[in-house]
């Protein structure tokens, strides 16, 4: 089932898959050489927005949790991006830890962890799950949705290494976004821990991945020759927010008018006349909590006490206060009449899959990160890595190649973020040992 564009602003969507395809050589190359001078993250997702006269990814994700939503059919391309991965990890084939959230009651996150076994499993590796849950003494059972029984044990650390009873692995995959912070039982351990510990939400930024974004998209817009705005959302950022006691209302509407400003501006100069919106979401952190849709800066003025609570808290219960105001990128996707978006998965340098969330209860200019959410899983590599270069007239345009770029180009961009971060966290250690 494949969603289809339900509006006529085609045109620059169709010239961007043109360019694409026909400089499919050129593109593959570009980011062979970029991976032989960047560390490609592990695994990541990226959403992205297609509005017809653009597609842009909105967030981009370093500890997937939708493994589950895949096409099974394609675990085999997982299970051979993972080898990959996994390769310069452990060179030598041996055991990976995985941390997965501490949350047991989302059965649906768990089937997730079960299928993440068995891509490592298939890759080759002995696997056991290393659980953060605080108070657990032994091993623990639980059941996920597709009925698969996974086996959550404590985590423990002996010196400068962790495992779990009579397991030592060779490296540690991280499942959890660390939204709550760093787990001292991590901290200063001798064994590879991927993503880096760096890369959690305690650490990392939102606004940082879309600066970074901001190069890369301006490299790659350099190399087929097309105006960046159309891979690449505006945004802002606003760090003295405070929903709850209704501080930092000017530094947010002032930068809500920015955005708009400069979407205006673009919109004009296409020919859109679509209104443009932008989307106030928490600066770090992920579960689509903390977002709203605002349309001019009056809508983040005074606002309620039920979107004020919304807004205050994200996951964890961690209170918000810096926020990215970003350029609002229409979906004008859907599947069966519902507002759809696509979602691609990344392990290691290959898009090795995605699904659409379909929302029904949501509209065209909304989160659908959202409670009511549901998934189409779609064989997204068939069509990124054997595209219909000549097309036929009549054929809907072939978009998913398009897609495993742009979601590339964002998995580029967390890895100089994550390079960077990791920079940042030991320079004060290198300034220690030079003084």
């Amino acid at each position: 089932m494949v969603p289809h564009l339900t509006t006529s602003l085609t045109g620059p969507l169709q010239e961007l898959e043109r360019v694409a395809l026909d400089r499919r050589a050129e593109i593959e190359s570009w980011f062979r050489a970029q991976w032989q001078r960047h560390a490609v993250p592990f695994y990541a997702s990226c959403d992205l927005r297609n509005s017809g006269f653009k597609l842009a990814p909105v967030d981009t994700n370093l500890f997937p949790g939708g493994f589950n939503n895949l096409n099974p059919e394609f675990l085999p391309l997982c299970v051979h991006a993972a080898m990959s991965a996994a390769q310069r990890i452990c060179p030598q084939a041996r055991g990976f830890l995985v941390v997965p959230e501490n949350h047991t009651r989302n059965l649906h996150y768990l089937q997730n962890v079960a299928v993440l076994k068995r891509i490592l499993e298939g890759a080759g590796y002995t696997v056991r799950i290393g659980s953060l849950i605080p108070g657990l003494e032994g091993p623990t059972e639980v059941q996920t949705s597709g009925g698969e029984t996974l086996r959550l044990e404590p985590l423990e650390r002996h010196g400068n290494r962790v495992g779990v009873d009579g397991f030592d692995p060779c490296a540690v995959l991280l499942n959890n976004d660390l939204s709550a912070g760093i787990p001292q039982v991590l901290e200063g351990i001798e064994q590879p821990v991927v993503p880096p510990l760096v890369a959690g939400w305690s650490t990392r930024r939102k606004s940082h991945h879309f600066h970074v974004y901001d190069r890369v998209a301006e490299d790659f817009a350099k190399l087929v020759g097309i105006d960046p705005w159309f891979v690449n959302p505006c945004f802002s950022q606003c760090g003295k927010v405070n929903f709850t006691e209704q501080e930092g209302e000017d530094c947010l509407a002032a930068n809500v008018e920015f955005v708009l400003g400069e979407t205006r501006e673009k919109y004009a100069q296409y020919g859109i006349t679509e209104p443009p919106f932008a989307i106030v979401k928490a600066d770090a952190g992920t579960y689509g909590m903390g977002i709203m849709t605002v349309k001019s800066a009056d809508d983040v003025r005074n606002l309620n006490r039920k979107t004020r609570n919304k807004m205050a808290v994200i996951k964890e219960g961690q209170p918000v206060h810096e926020v990215i105001i970003q350029e609002g990128v229409y979906t004008f996707e859907s599947v069966e009449g519902a507002v759809a978006e696509p979602v691609v998965y990344m392990v290691d340098q290959f898009v090795v899959g995605g699904f659409y969330r379909v929302h029904t209860g949501r509209g065209i200019d909304e989160n659908l990160n959202s409670p009511g959410a549901q998934y189409a899983p779609l064989a997204f590599e068939t069509d990124c890595h054997s595209p219909d270069c000549a097309g036929t007239p009549g054929d809907p345009p072939n978009r998913f190649y398009t897609y495993g770029v742009v979601a590339r180009l964002a998995a580029l961009a967390a890895a100089i973020e994550v390079e960077e971060l990791v920079a940042a966290a030991d320079a004060p250690q290198a300034r220690a040992a030079n003084e």
